[in-house]
């Protein structure tokens, strides 16, 4: 199994530790066909990009692509998943006029509503210690990310149920009616081994991505490749292998 697009990597312009000149340099290194540069939406109050910032990186991108015909590159963001309505921190139009949208449930990430924040971000990390809250929470949060799905052009899903435990099946169901790929992210555990399973059989189509925050993490995949061999997941339902 080799990947041939590393969909999820990180630059200085939110907490990457390379440029965006870095993370092309190592994607054409590994021999990668396409690379997409998606640095958090900036509604992440420590991380997000600067929304002035989107032009120049749009052109920074556009000038890569027409100096070297060896890696396509494709400008992104990660958005944020905010409040119980399934918003993201990035306004549609911008949306509409990139490359690729990832979007993913974040803690740091703020909406206007301090309620929603406090509720949401305070239920998933008391979550982490104390159990009994994991039914409520797992239904908030799955509704949450399935209103984001509908709502928006979502090409990935990033690491789901990583940040707030989610029912896999529903959003799984909810990906494939969407055309939201799934990302088996190999920087975090999610999706697990058994996430894969139970969204194979809901028709979901999986992504396998770095999601490096270092030049040299750029198309470094194999604890995502292992995840999907254990799970016996198809080849052909994973798009960016062969």
């Amino acid at each position: 199994m080799k990947l041939i697009g590393d969909y999820h990597t990180h630059t200085i312009y939110s907490h990457g530790k390379g440029t965006i000149e870095d993370n092309v340099n190592m994607a054409i290194e590994r021999g990668l066909k396409e690379i997409a540069i998606t640095d958090h939406g900036y509604g992440h109050f420590l991380y997000g990009i600067k929304k002035s910032r989107i032009a120049e990186m749009k052109e920074k991108i556009a000038n890569i692509n027409k100096k070297q015909d060896k890696v396509k590159v494709k400008f992104g963001i990660e958005a944020n998943i905010l409040g119980f309505d399934g918003r993201l921190d990035v306004e549609k139009e911008i949306l509409d006029s990139i490359d690729i949208v990832l979007a993913g449930y974040h803690f740091g990430a703020l909406s206007k509503n301090f309620i929603d924040d406090s509720i949401i971000h305070g239920r998933n990390l008391l979550g982490r210690y104390v159990t009994y809250m994991d039914k409520k929470n797992k239904i908030i949060n799955t509704d949450t990310v399935i209103k984001a799905m509908y709502n928006y052009n979502i090409d990935i899903l990033t690491h789901p149920g990583d940040k707030g435990c989610v029912y896999m099946k529903e959003v799984a169901k909810a990906a494939a009616e969407t055309n939201t790929l799934l990302e088996i992210n190999s920087s975090h555990s999610y999706l697990r081994v058994e996430d894969i399973k139970i969204a194979m059989k809901e028709g979901a189509m999986f992504v396998i991505n770095s999601d490096a925050h270092r030049p040299e993490h750029v198309g470094v995949v194999e604890r995502g490749i292992k995840r999907a061999i254990e799970a016996k997941l198809p080849i052909d339902r994973i798009v960016n292998v062969e």
